[in-house]
């Protein structure tokens, strides 16, 4: 193993602390749209024209649900590009966390039951037992 304990254990304490650093942070996508207003005179119709923008638009979904705030220009766009940007930074370090923390689970060794102890392998076996049992009632045939 090229990974040490010591050494992961340091990786996943610099990766919190640089988590806690993340700040407010806000989930979506910010885009830049142009729009025809549909106005048969306006300079949006002509060929070649773009149409009326830019307009900034965050968009995201949560929980099936899609919600979008047209954005004005200054503060208030700055602010959500700066949140969009931490929640970037936050799931990239989440990820690193997990795959470090995954790395770590690897390499710390099993706890090892009693060869000649039953009573401790059954004990685990009936905890494990009410552990799944909530979530498996229906197919639990033990």
């Amino acid at each position: 193993m090229t990974d040490s304990v010591e050494k992961l254990l340091e990786q996943r304490k610099s990766l919190f602390k640089e988590l806690a650093k993340a700040g407010n942070f806000r989930r979506g996508t910010i885009s830049i749209n142009y729009r025809k207003c549909g106005k048969k005179n306006c300079v949006c119709t002509k060929k070649g024209h773009p149409g009326h923008g830019p307009q900034f638009l965050w968009s995201t979904t949560i929980k099936g649900k899609s919600y979008t705030k047209q954005l004005k220009v200054g503060p208030e766009l700055q602010k959500y590009i700066e949140e969009n940007d931490n929640y970037r930074t936050f799931q990239r370090l989440c990820n690193e966390i997990i795959t470090v923390s995954e790395k770590l689970s690897d390499l710390t060794p099993l706890p090892e039951v009693g060869v000649g102890d039953d009573t401790e392998l059954e004990e685990v076996k009936k905890n494990l037992q009410r552990r799944f049992a909530g979530r498996y009632k229906k197919k639990w045939t033990g």
